[in-house]
Parts: C-alpha cells; sequence; structure tokens
C-alpha cells in the first residue's frame, strides 16, 4: 500500500494526513478555523514548520520564496498546480504547456482522494449544519463529535 502524508485545506476546515491508494485518507491532524482565516496563513502558521512532508495544495499556495524557505528548513515540501505565468510569450507557453499539464495532472490526480475525503465527511456528518449551535464549546462538541462518530464508523465496519 503507498502511504503519502500531505495536507489538503479548504475553506471550513483543514487536513492534514496519510493518502492511501485505493482508500479515503488517513487524517493525521484536523483543524477548524473560521471562514474568514485565509487558507494560507492556517498552512504558515500551522503546518509549515512539520518535517519531511510532502503538502499538496491549490494554487494559493504559491509563495516560491516561502516554499522553497520551508524546504530547505524543514525538508518538506508544497506541490501545486502551475498557474499560467501573465505576459509569457507565446512560444515559451506553447514549449512548456505539455510539461505543465502532465504535472498539473498528477498534482490533481492526488489532491482528488483528500478532496474526496472532505464531500465524504460532509455527506457522513452533516457538520455544516451547526444552526443550534450558540458557543464555541457547543461548536467544538458538535465538530469533534460528528467526526469522532463518523472515524469510529468508518475504522469499525470498513
Amino acid at each position: 500500500m503507498l502511504y503519502e502524508r500531505s495536507l489538503l485545506l479548504s475553506h471550513e476546515a483543514s487536513y492534514a494526513g496519510i493518502r492511501r491508494q485505493d482508500a479515503l485518507p488517513f487524517p493525521e491532524q484536523v483543524l477548524f478555523t473560521p471562514a474568514s482565516v485565509n487558507d494560507i496563513v492556517v498552512y504558515k502558521e500551522r503546518w509549515s514548520e512539520m518535517r519531511n512532508r510532502t503538502f499538496f495544495g491549490d494554487k494559493i499556495y504559491m509563495h516560491n520564496e516561502f516554499n522553497q524557505q520551508v524546504k530547505n528548513q524543514y525538508n518538506s515540501e508544497m506541490l501545486t498546480p502551475i498557474k499560467a505565468i501573465k505576459g509569457m510569450p507565446l512560444i515559451i507557453k506553447q514549449r512548456i504547456k505539455a510539461a505543465d499539464d502532465l504535472y498539473n495532472r498528477a498534482v490533481s490526480k492526488i489532491r482528488q482522494p483528500i478532496e474526496a475525503m472532505f464531500s465524504w465527511l460532509i455527506e457522513k456528518t452533516d457538520i455544516q449544519r451547526a444552526s443550534k449551535v450558540r458557543s464555541t464549546k457547543g461548536l467544538m462538541v458538535h465538530a469533534f463529535g460528528k467526526l469522532t462518530a463518523t472515524f469510529l464508523n468508518y475504522v469499525l465496519n470498513p
């Protein structure tokens, strides 16, 4: 079985875990943040100092200088789809298009099971429906209670 440590962030929840071939990823860490907190802020504050990891993010994580610093200091790497550079000459775009497309497809293939994990969690837990929650403590009980029940069910009934 192929295991790969990875990170994926979304607007509602952040997830760091291990990608398993032909199975849902196994969460290593789950973090809830307000929707107003930008994903890149969560990555920089919470996960950029994790050692020996390969992170897979979307184009928002293309911060080459910061990512190079993380790679040098923590031996961790952020892989994102390649964003087209505005103003690049057409001939150069045509030459690198095939390589960029292959790379983007590979990153997307790795991200897809993690995205599927988010969809699975939302479907199984209905976690985004918390209209009756009135406090932060209540929200934590709601969110982590639903996650715990869902993962226990997943582990005990594979």
